[in-house]
């Protein structure tokens, strides 16, 4: 049948971008190849703007910013064989950290299957590139007809914000692209309502609460939105309840908030870690009690149930219960559910508790002030809380400032004093290197009027430069700041203290000069300004500038190597030195 005999036939390519346009997407990150471009002539001709990327796992991660910054699914597109396994790394990220992505990836034609076309994947086992990312994402969709293409995509944007959000894969072999399909309307998806907590369980969490001698709220990377923020707030205003936050977390409640701890476990202040292990009722919301912030589960450092009560509420079943036991376990929304225990906890007499107050407030403006101190010294190379200082005092209040991993992460999560309007973005589950720079683009897409910081290490911007000129081609005025070691800083340290050399950690040159490339100069060899920070006083003044000038910008700052303060307990020490907690 040809296209004359039907004129309300189109391409599936171009039905599936008619269908994303109408699904409210705005952005598409991705790379090109053979198998995909049938959908790229379709965008071409729709609101729906391509973000290119030269690398597919920077694509990935600037669609996961943009998906953590605007609230919508990140839509990722990749080409077949080195094209869905180049995104990886990015997607898995998404996954571990309950993101909202969407990827749609060609694969070779449905008539070659098996016979080993180019770029399939296929030696050992028949051909199956779903099958890669199966173990991280919620669902992955093989299509099997161009009819039902159009249908895939709207379930994958279903199954990727709905219950816990997460990734989903549409793989279609690249000749469905092609084949016609009636053209048809594809009215905006209808979400399903999340699940709320019942009354008599809110009632039972609350007396638990309110009755108890030393209860404790623990947050998690989960739980987002106001209303569900300012329910918390209510909550543990009322009943004077001290809060810790896991990684992800960090921002949730502003850090100047008097009952906020921080985070418990490795990077946790002892006071936060007695709090954990002293509690007698825990409310846990939205958090899978992660080995860092759980000292490896070690009851001795952080976390004793029992003697301990633990409420835990999560929208995920599978989290209830899987490192420690439960006394109360909901599934439920917990933005829902915080306002239900709210209502019912404000029904309960008010608690006091000025003198655990004033020691929170001792522990964290010492905390505070000591690394502020630290970061007065004039030393050069800088020390790293001395970058965290000018960086603290160079950029808007309302700043988002993403990371990657290494000092950077765990920097910022334990010693930055995160302003109240301001928002901090990590790679939290997979704690992945290279998220950052990608990552702060598709924040920056999304918060276009926001200013924008890409706060990483050498290690983490080389793995991941491609996202410099990303942000060039998209005018995107992030500040790429790279705290310049010349190692994987991080793991030297660790790898020192343990055997007591770096080695295969630090970059050298031959002889063993201390080596990293001049990545403000490759800023501007991309397009973007470049600061060379050559004295301690220059690096407040190039942010300064960076902020003003809203361009993108690559400040390469040296850094010493000094180790990230780690108070807590983390077994993966003692197993270097032989010692085993099973």
């Amino acid at each position: 049948m040809t296209r004359q005999e039907t004129p309300l036939a189109v391409t599936a390519a171009r039905a599936l971008a008619a269908q994303l346009a109408e699904l409210g997407v705005e952005y598409v990150f991705g790379t090109c190849g053979h198998s995909n471009i049938a959908v790229l002539d379709a965008l071409a001709d729709s609101p729906i703007e391509f973000v290119i990327a030269r690398h597919e796992q920077a694509a990935a991660h600037a669609a996961d910013g943009y998906a953590r910054a605007s609230g919508k699914p990140g839509v990722l597109l990749v080409h077949v064989g080195p094209g869905l396994t180049n995104a990886v790394t990015g997607v898995l990220t998404a996954a571990l950290d309950s993101v909202p992505l969407v990827v749609i990836a060609g694969d070779v034609p449905s008539y070659y299957r098996g016979r080993h076309p180019h770029q399939e994947i296929n030696l050992h086992a028949d051909a199956d590139q779903t099958a890669i990312y199966r173990p991280f994402v919620k669902r992955a969709w093989q299509t099997h007809r161009a009819d039902d293409l159009c249908r895939n995509v709207e379930r994958a944007f279903w199954t990727a914000t709905s219950g816990r959000p997460g990734a989903v894969l549409v793989n279609v072999p690249m000749d469905l692209f092609s084949r016609e399909v009636r053209a048809a309307a594809h009215p905006p998806v209808e979400y399903a309502t999340p699940p709320g907590l019942p009354a008599p369980v809110a009632e039972r969490i609350a007396d638990a609460l309110a009755e108890a001698e030393r209860p404790l709220v623990y947050l998690g990377g989960g739980a987002r939105g106001e209303e569900g923020n300012a329910a918390l707030l209510a909550l543990i205003e009322h009943l004077d309840i001290p809060l810790v936050h896991s990684l992800m977390a960090k921002g949730a409640v502003p850090d100047e908030h008097p009952l906020v701890l921080g985070m418990p476990g490795f990077w946790g202040l002892e006071l936060a870690n007695s709090a954990t292990r002293e509690a007698d009722v825990v409310l846990a919301l939205a958090t899978r009690f992660a080995e860092t912030d759980a000292s490896s589960w070690d009851p001795r450092f952080t976390w004793s149930f029992p003697p301990g009560r633990l409420i835990q509420i999560d929208i995920d079943p599978a989290e209830i219960g899987r490192n420690h036991p439960v006394e109360i376990g909901a599934v439920a929304d917990v933005g829902l559910a915080l306002r239900a225990i709210a209502d019912a906890v404000l029904t309960r007499r008010p608690a006091s508790r000025p003198e655990l107050r004033e020691r929170i407030r001792a522990a964290r403006t010492d905390l505070f002030a000591s690394s502020r101190e630290r970061g007065r010294s004039d030393r050069f190379p800088l020390r790293p809380e001395r970058i965290l200082a000018d960086l603290r005092d160079a950029i808007p209040a309302d700043a988002v400032l993403v990371t990657d991993v290494g000092w950077n992460k765990n920097g910022v999560a334990r010693c930055y004093a995160l302003p109240p309007g301001g928002r901090f973005i990590t790679p939290g589950g997979a704690s992945t290197m290279g998220f950052g720079p990608a990552a702060a683009v598709g924040v920056q897409l999304a918060q276009p009027d926001r200013t924008v910081v890409a706060l990483v290490g050498d290690g983490g911007m080389s793995a991941q430069f491609p996202a410099v000129p990303m942000a060039v081609e998209r005018g995107a005025p992030v500040i790429f700041v790279v705290m310049n070691n010349r190692s994987h800083g991080t793991i030297s340290d660790l790898q020192t203290a343990s055997y007591g050399s770096g080695y295969g950690c630090d970059f050298q040159k031959p002889g063993g000069e201390a080596y990293s490339p001049d990545f403000a100069a490759l800023g501007r060899a991309c397009g973007a300004d470049g600061y060379d920070i050559a004295d301690p006083d220059a690096l407040a003044a190039a942010l300064r500038a960076a902020v003003v000038n809203r361009r993108p910008a690559v400040i390469d700052v040296p850094m010493v190597n000094e180790p990230v303060p780690t108070p807590g307990h983390w077994n993966i020490k003692d197993i270097y030195q032989g010692v085993f907690f099973d």
